[in-house]
């Protein structure tokens, strides 16, 4: 995470048939029926299991996109009434792109997305992001027009950031919200990162497991605190509101990231003077994928 450079740190040059911009079409009549198959089984057991456990932004987005359909949902469809709510689209890429592409898409309210679906071996797991993470995950928050300012600055802040050199630090950010953020509601945690809401035994796990820390979000906590990305969360940062995580990224990073060159990382499982404990984890489950 985020997504991938170059050896030599600058971005590299798009694959054959990508244009400039890593985007390429989509071309959706050409998924196949078992491709199609493929979402709707992960779509079904997703929408039975995700009531009461992910936030309402998140849901209400999945009603309003009808993210069902037939199968794979169409971009060019669920780009008419996502850009509509929040003026967003979602674009295809080829898999992983450099991470100056990435923030340049985020920026422009573009939402880069894989247009190949995982095997019916792999309904589980999967280390790269397939287009059931990227749509099913990602885009029904973008009809929230809170998080989708809160992707804008995120992408802003990461062109500002690349000469800087924390993009660690930021893509910790990313990881902690984005993809495996909990949100406090009146009616206890919910889901509304991508990697959790997407995964029917992550969506479990982040919510009912005595194993991981549940901790309340804290902008320079979270940059200091690495991922593993094989393996259930040992850590979930929790925020209070929407609203509290954009304030958060719409401040001045430059102080930040002069702090953050003295400070050392704090591990995964640890829990440290000052932290919101909601849950002390027994980490019972590190490891345990």
């Amino acid at each position: 995470m985020l997504r991938s450079m170059s050896a030599d740190g600058f971005a590299a040059a798009p694959p054959p048939g990508a244009r400039p911009d890593w985007t390429i079409d989509q071309d959706w009549d050409r998924y196949t029926a078992a491709e199609h198959e493929v979402w709707l089984t992960l779509y079904q057991r997703q929408i039975q299991l995700l009531p009461g456990r992910a936030c309402a932004p998140f849901l209400q987005g999945l009603e309003a996109l009808d993210l069902h359909g037939q199968g794979i949902p169409d971009f060019r469809r669920v780009n008419q009434e996502l850009a509509r709510l929040t003026g967003w689209q979602v674009v295809a890429v080829p898999g992983l792109v450099p991470d100056a592409v990435f923030f340049e898409h985020l920026a422009n309210r573009r939402f880069p997305a894989g247009r190949f679906i995982r095997r019916v071996d792999q309904l589980d797991y999967l280390q790269e992001p397939d287009v059931f993470h990227d749509v099913f995950g990602h885009v029904p928050m973008l009809t929230d027009p809170v998080f989708a300012d809160y992707m804008q600055a995120y992408g802003e802040g990461g062109l500002r950031a690349q000469g800087l050199g924390r993009l660690t630090n930021l893509a910790r950010l990313y990881w902690y919200t984005v993809e495996f953020g909990l949100l406090q509601t009146p009616a206890g945690l919910r889901i509304y990162g991508a990697g959790i809401v997407s995964s029917r035994a992550e969506s479990v796990f982040a919510l009912d497991s005595p194993s991981p820390n549940r901790i309340g979000f804290d902008l320079e906590r979270v940059m200091r605190t690495p991922y593993r990305i094989d393996d259930f969360q040992q850590v979930y940062f929790v925020i209070p509101s929407l609203e509290a995580l954009l304030a958060a990224s719409l401040q001045d990073f430059a102080p930040l990231y002069a702090r953050l060159e003295a400070a050392p990382d704090i591990p995964i499982a640890a829990i440290i003077e000052g932290d919101q404990v909601l849950t002390r984890g027994d980490q019972s489950q590190a490891g345990g994928r």
